[in-house]
């Protein structure tokens, strides 16, 4: 008698059995990612849109944060985040609201070096 199992058919088999676990595995994580995604996001508006991020050195970026009823110019480190400026003069935001196909290439630098020109004129009348 011949106890000695068919190396062949054997390895066959796991191979098979490995593959249908592993397909198992995959399309239930992907219907559940599927189905997740829909209940999270909801209706799809974000309250805190970032409009804008521009690096001024390593590990340090400005950005330019959208939240309901202002627009924070925010300053960000690898240890720290500040608050540079708040925007809430209704000409800038109502210019910075459209689309950025409608309104040009207007650089996130441009729009700060307007604000600093609109502060400099009113720091001047004060």
């Amino acid at each position: 008698m011949n106890y000695s199992p068919d190396l062949i058919s054997t390895a066959l088999k796991m191979l098979a059995s490995l593959a249908i676990v592993l397909g198992g595995m995959f399309v239930t994580f992907y219907f559940l990612k599927r189905v997740l995604n829909k209940k999270v996001a909801g209706s799809g508006d974000k309250l805190v849109r970032v409009l804008e991020n521009t690096y001024i050195g390593v590990k340090k970026n400005i950005s330019l944060v959208e939240v309901p009823g202002a627009l924070l110019v925010i300053g960000i480190t690898n240890d720290n985040i500040s608050l540079l400026s708040k925007i809430e003069d209704e000409e800038i935001l109502n210019g910075l609201r459209i689309p950025k196909g409608e309104r040009g290439q207007v650089s996130f630098s441009d729009h700060l070096h307007k604000l600093s020109e609109k502060l400099k004129i009113q720091n001047r009348t004060k």
